[in-house]
């Protein structure tokens, strides 16, 4: 079970860092400050990614 999770948890990160990444390069290029944005990019795309994506599914065990 342990793994199935952790295999989750990397599934939902290899697609919310890059998500984040165009996020936060667009708000960079926007406010011509592409440090700032890139940064703010990585930690969007981490929360985006650690976010839990349904009510509870510790439950359904």
């Amino acid at each position: 079970m342990d793994e199935n999770k952790n295999q989750e948890e990397s599934n939902s990160l290899s697609i919310g860092l890059p998500l984040g990444l165009c996020l936060g390069t667009a708000i960079g290029v926007a406010t011509d400050n592409l440090a700032l944005g890139i940064s703010l990019g990585l930690c969007f795309g981490l929360l985006f990614g650690l976010f839990p994506k349904g009510k509870n599914k510790d439950k359904e065990e």
